[in-house]
């Protein structure tokens, strides 16, 4: 069955040639998009859904979740609004608790935040091991989010848990955890930062995961200056994700690189951390995504437009060039730009409606919920 989406008023393509269209239509086949162009030359399909004037754009792709958790940290964020400063050692606590649930709460969870994701326009979803800590809870981290969600990273460290050394539990990461993790997982990932992992053992590491066919991933530069940009550049990591502290050097190298740079306001603002340089990384050239970070402790929150609106309200960023970051920027984040957070012949068929006329309404009105409808791998599931 075909499905023509006719009466665009603005469609976002994220494609070099297509450009923004305007009185736009798409034509979708199965979970595929098939045709793009003109209302007024669109193809006959099956079945058609007039749009009447409303914004289109490529679903938001959230490359950087942690939903494989249970517990509640309100009285850390409520310390922090208070005015204690985040400490990456907090994660101690979601471990605890979730290691103590079941298969069947974690697996609701993550299911919970999902369906609330994909509500509020999210088509693609990556998410992290890393409350688990050990062989077995980790492998069971994987295990369960591997059938909801789109993407699944191994982040064993993650962060140094109690009655370990660094050493001796970097070894147990890059050796038996890896090797039991790997096969339900696509990337492996390291907190490089104070308090987690330094930069020689967040190589030993990334270098364990490459030998293993992993894609590398990096949480770096978030608490302070740090070598976690250079290491994922130099290791030709997809993506360095936070990028909250970075020297003239980092962005250079960063611009230089296949290695995009993931910025997650809605933590920096529940952290109380300064925002990133997302102009001074446009301006010297490098890819720049959004992304939730959406995890109990430091950025509880599904929403990408809300990413959006602080990207564009705070940081300078221009809407169109949110819209790419938390779309196409993500998918390049993951290595899956051809495919996915763009709309043009053969890419998925992941689309997200506005009840507006144009994407500008996601900073012109901010926090208001926005979304008409969204098409997920073609099927409608909003």
């Amino acid at each position: 069955m075909t499905l023509l989406l006719t009466g665009i008023g603005e469609l976002t393509t994220n494609d070099d040639e297509l450009g923004t269209l305007t009185d736009a239509a798409l034509v979708i086949d199965g979970d595929r998009v098939v045709w793009t162009g003109p209302s007024s030359s669109a193809p006959a399909a099956d079945t058609s859904v007039d749009l009447e004037g409303r914004a289109a754009l490529p679903g938001w792709v959230d490359s950087h979740t942690h939903l494989v958790f249970t517990g509640d940290r309100t009285a850390e964020f409520s310390a922090r609004m208070a005015g204690s400063a985040y400490r990456a050692g907090g994660i101690a606590v979601t471990v605890a608790a979730t290691r103590a649930a079941t298969d069947a709460e974690l697996a609701a969870v993550i299911q919970r935040h999902v369906t609330e994701a994909v509500s509020q326009g999210t088509t693609y979803i990556e998410t992290k091991t890393g409350y688990g800590l050990d062989v077995p809870q980790e492998v069971r981290s994987a295990r369960i989010a591997g059938p909801l969600v789109d993407e699944v990273t191994f982040l064993g460290a993650h962060l140094v848990p109690q009655g370990w050394n660094a050493e001796s539990y970097v070894d147990l990461v890059c050796g038996e955890m890896l090797s039991a993790v790997a096969p339900h997982v696509r990337w492996i990932d390291v907190f490089c930062e104070t308090g987690a992992f330094d930069g020689v053992q967040s190589r030993a590491v990334l270098e364990a995961g490459a030998k293993h066919g992993l894609g590398l991933r990096v949480h770096g530069n978030q608490l302070d200056y740090g070598p976690g940009v250079r290491l994922a550049v130099e290791l030709n990591a997809a993506s360095v994700d936070h990028c909250t502290y970075l020297t003239k050097s980092d962005i250079d190298d960063l611009a230089s690189s296949e290695t995009v740079a993931t910025l997650l306001p809605a933590c920096d603002l529940s952290t109380r951390q300064p925002l990133p340089d997302a102009q001074g990384l446009l301006n010297a050239g490098a890819t720049v995504a959004l992304a939730s970070n959406c995890n109990p402790g430091s950025s509880y929150t599904t929403s990408m437009a809300y990413c959006v609106a602080t990207a564009v309200l705070q940081m300078r960023m221009s809407v169109s060039e949110a819209v790419r970051a938390a779309t196409w920027g993500g998918a390049r984040a993951l290595r899956r730009e051809n495919e996915i957070g763009i709309l043009r012949p053969g890419s998925r068929a992941d689309i997200h409606v506005l009840d507006a006329p144009s994407v500008t309404h996601l900073a012109y009105r901010p926090g208001v919920p926005l979304t008409y409808a969204v098409w997920r791998k073609g099927e409608r599931a909003r």
